[in-house]
């Protein structure tokens, strides 16, 4: 099969012929039809990200349909069009059976334990447990950007934010969460401030609804979180770094007011990951401070039937599609500021 394929941190993204996946007796091998371009998958190509054996395929949002199911696997068949969480769990850990599969003990994740979906087949661990059934009528590309981005900031604003109808909303990062953030809290009924260094990604998050879009390029988090504060009116009763910069967490947790909540949602790795918070004000003003890694599968139907309804629209944040030809310098770029808005959606299956 064809995937895009690195020998080493931070080399070369090549497109060649690799030998396709096996199929784990447990597992399926999916057809991908269309798969995110994620600043994870970045952070994993960087070396940011343990667990990453190399040579490597990047990748793990994705959609497609199966095309070989192993002999344990009871719920599945060939022929199948699913999509799947970021995080495969087992199952059977003590997180899987409370119902915590985003935090299983024993997790998998297609692009970083194992090779992703930046390729026309994937294979995808205790298929019963993780995959998802297209609704009829959902395109792969509008699924595959429900991944990581989507279906994680549904999960923090919905789950961890508990926003609701009139609650003053702060996201600090307008790419793929950060808008899926904005489209998600404004269809609650919030009103949203949106926090970003880029034009084009205030500007989509205008077009999203967000009542202000704010710059906070050559401002310190201590003023970017009085912007904050002037902007909802005291401060956010809810606030997501939607980013994963320390700076933005602290933006984040500043620009609270007295009992908010802040979820950490962006990745903070390497030498941010043990970024310090100001505790003095968690503890003061009794802020909630959460953070959010995904969305189980069980969890999938209520946001599947928002986007059945019309409530949200995924496929808007989608900017382009591209071949796999394409897809690994449109990681590489992951590295640097966004020059358009929306997400990047790769599309194995062209010529």
């Amino acid at each position: 099969m064809r995937a895009v394929w690195f020998d080493a941190f931070g080399g070369p993204l090549e497109l060649r012929d690799v030998p396709a996946p096996s199929c784990p007796a447990a597992g399926v091998v999916v057809r991908v039809e269309a798969t995110g371009v994620c600043r994870s998958d970045w952070h994993g190509w960087r070396g940011h990200d343990d667990g990453i054996a190399l040579p490597h395929v990047p990748g793990h949002e994705l959609a497609g349909t199966v095309v070989e199911a192993g002999p344990e696997v009871r719920d599945w068949r060939v022929g199948d069009v699913v999509t799947v969480p970021f995080v495969n769990a087992c199952g059977a850990c003590a997180a899987c059976v409370a119902g915590e599969q985003q935090v299983c003990e024993r997790q998998t994740q297609p692009g970083f334990t194992q090779r992703g979906s930046f390729a026309e087949l994937v294979a995808l661990d205790h298929a019963d447990v993780n995959l998802v059934r297209l609704p009829a009528g959902m395109s792969p590309v509008t699924a595959a950007s429900l991944g990581c981005r989507f279906a994680t900031a549904y999960r923090a604003l919905t789950v961890h934010g508990r926003v609701r109808a009139g609650d003053e909303v702060a996201v600090h990062g307008c790419g793929g969460v950060g808008l899926s953030a904005v489209m998600i809290a404004v269809a609650s009924g919030a009103r949203v401030v949106a926090v970003d260094v880029s034009a084009a990604a205030r500007s989509a998050a205008l077009e999203l609804g967000a009542a202000v879009a704010l710059d906070p390029s050559g401002l310190g988090p201590e003023e970017v979180a009085l912007l904050v504060a002037d902007a909802t009116g005291g401060g956010a009763h809810l606030s997501l770094d939607a980013l994963g910069h320390p700076d933005a967490a602290l933006a984040s947790v500043l620009g609270l007011r007295r009992r908010g909540r802040h979820v950490q949602v962006g990745l903070l790795l390497a030498g941010h990951a043990r970024t310090a918070l100001p505790m003095d004000r968690v503890v003061g003003w009794e802020l909630e401070v959460y953070g959010s890694h995904g969305m189980a599968a069980h969890e999938y139907p209520a946001m599947l039937a928002a986007v059945a309804s019309g409530a949200l629209a995924p496929e808007r944040l989608v900017g382009r599609t591209i071949g796999l030809a394409e897809a690994g310098a449109a990681l590489a770029a992951m590295g640097g500021p966004a020059t358009a808005a929306g997400m990047t959606v790769v599309e194995p299956q062209r010529p």
